[in-house]
């Protein structure tokens, strides 16, 4: 739990503060950006939520929280805001919430469909977020963008019995097991609607997903970045070859969506015709940064 004495002196005062456990990860502020922000290298209350909407969205990060650094002076039922997770996005896709502090609170995604749904990466293994998987239809595949992401994904197999899908240059000792590896770096389909796009470059075995040629899953591939206003990638952090992800970036162009739903990062949505346009700026601000 979040320490009171351990409140950061940047919150605002009232009910909710951040702790000095706090990894920078960016979830809060993404969730409940009217109570979040970041402040001197941390995640900060910069208001405190005034209505129902905004007490349950800062509660929705309270429980994402990696790190559980968000609390509150006052006890909360939870309830509700346990409820509301997985947070519906479009089109049957939904933000699971619980991020995990093994994979640096990336962002794990749902996708609820006939044809069985897909969980892309990992969250924490938590029984009311399992139980509103169950709800929801269940896991049929675990789609690993690549190997930081992968949290609890044993838990997840025992539990639903999932078929896990992962690139062979990910597997390592925690992921020997996977059942579906997948090999070489052209694409792969997975079923009539999901297609495996190899991408190295952050890792060697990084993969992206897209499903209905809408929305592109992409880990710690490209995100949104809300400070430059344009699609980017993590130079400070690519683990394998920056060239390499130029190059795999620039390879999209061939694919038809309309979001990018990053593992890090913030996701972002543009008709497709404006989402070539805006990846071109991506690509341009990559390529010079290489």
């Amino acid at each position: 739990m979040a320490q009171l004495e351990r409140r950061l002196e940047h919150n605002v005062a009232g009910d909710f503060f951040v702790d000095a456990s706090c990894i920078d990860c960016d979830t809060c502020r993404w969730m409940a950006p009217d109570t979040f922000m970041r402040r001197e290298g941390q995640a900060s209350v910069h208001r405190q939520p005034e209505t129902n909407e905004e007490r349950l969205r800062a509660l929705m990060a309270l429980l994402s929280c990696p790190t559980v650094s968000i609390g509150t002076e006052q006890k909360h039922d939870v309830t509700e805001a346990g409820a509301a997770l997985p947070d519906r996005i479009a089109d049957g896709v939904y933000h699971c919430g619980y991020h995990s502090e093994s994979s640096y609170g990336a962002t794990s995604y749902l996708i609820v469909r006939e044809a069985g749904n897909i969980l892309v990466d990992s969250p924490r293994f938590n029984r009311p977020l399992v139980r509103r998987i169950e709800a929801l239809g269940g896991v049929r595949t675990m789609f690993l963008t690549h190997k930081d992401d992968v949290a609890d994904h044993a838990k997840f197999r025992e539990h639903f019995g999932c078929e896990r899908v992962l690139h062979e240059d990910e597997i390592g000792r925690g992921t020997r097991d996977i059942e579906r590896p997948i090999s070489g770096f052209e694409p792969v389909r997975l079923d009539e609607d999901t297609l495996v796009i190899p991408t190295p470059g952050h890792t060697s075995g990084s993969s992206c997903l897209l499903y209905r040629d809408k929305f592109l899953f992409t880990g710690d591939h490209i995100a949104w970045s809300a400070t430059m206003g344009h699609i980017y990638a993590f130079r400070s952090v690519c683990w394998y070859d920056w060239s390499e992800l130029v190059r795999s970036a620039e390879l999209l162009r061939a694919y038809n969506f309309e979001w990018i739903l990053p593992g890090h990062g913030r996701r972002c949505h543009f008709e497709s015709e404006r989402m070539r346009v805006e990846m071109e700026k991506g690509l341009r601000w990559m390529q010079s940064a290489a």
